[in-house]
């Protein structure tokens, strides 16, 4: 771990730009969307983490988010992330596309790390809803990247699945009140993400007993550290729901 060098990074995006997050659960507006830092498991580690926003611009966002966690290895820290503002409240009956774009990739890192970078979108049976809360129903995680042997919640239930050009293992077990549902890339790292996810959503819909009356509550993207060190650099991230 390069906890020196690491913040370094922090304190140059700090002087090109006022919008550092630092706090555990500071957000920052984003255009479009809200940048988060969500230190929601920091109790189980011992660390630091910050986020920046570089720019925002009609429906793109750019960010970096520079974190380190030591302690309890297969516990995640925190989820930093943004979430599209308006791109909610859609149900998966009524969606017609959701073109999305994620350009991403670790600045620095250390050796070991375990992290993943994923979306993380949440349905329910209502337009509104927090993530995470009572209102959720179901949680898909799409893994762009997992390092270090991570897992996601529960177990695998399935390999070889080919959507969005891709091919992926689905996980699947509960978490609180709602189940959660992982696409894990099997295709290593993938920096340059171009999809519909309307794609995934068919493919719930049809194969995982996912109700097509469900309502897209919120769309999220991020990373969640468990040890190690890294800054990770969005460097355009873009997502729509069309009816």
């Amino acid at each position: 771990m390069h906890f020196s060098s690491l913040f370094a990074v922090v304190a140059v995006a700090a002087s090109a730009s006022a919008q550092l997050i630092t706090g555990q659960y500071d957000c920052e507006p984003a255009g479009a969307y809200t940048l988060c830092q969500n230190l929601w498991g920091k109790s189980s580690g011992v660390g630091a983490q910050n986020s920046t926003l570089l720019s925002a611009s009609g429906n793109n966002v750019s960010w970096r988010t520079v974190w380190q966690w030591a302690n309890n290895p297969n516990n995640v820290k925190s989820y930093a992330n943004v979430e599209h503002n308006t791109a909610k409240g859609v149900q998966l009956s009524n969606l017609k596309s959701a073109p999305t774009a994620w350009q991403w990739e670790y600045e620095s890192q250390s050796d070991p790390i375990r992290a993943d970078v994923s979306y993380d979108i949440w349905t329910g049976t209502t337009p509104n809803g927090n993530p995470a809360s009572s209102a959720s129903s179901f949680e898909i995680m799409i893994w762009l990247s997992g390092k270090g042997g991570i897992q996601p919640v529960g177990s695998q239930i399935q390999s070889g699945i080919t959507l969005a050009g891709h091919t992926w293992n689905l996980w699947r077990g509960p978490n609180a009140n709602w189940q959660v549902l992982s696409f894990v890339s099997q295709d290593g790292d993938i920096t340059n993400f171009n999809a519909d996810l309307k794609e995934f959503f068919d493919y719930i819909v049809q194969n995982q007993g996912v109700s097509s009356s469900q309502f897209v509550q919120a769309i999220q993207t991020g990373t969640e550290p468990f040890t190690g060190s890294a800054s990770l650099l969005t460097q355009n991230f873009n997502v729509a729901l069309n009816q």
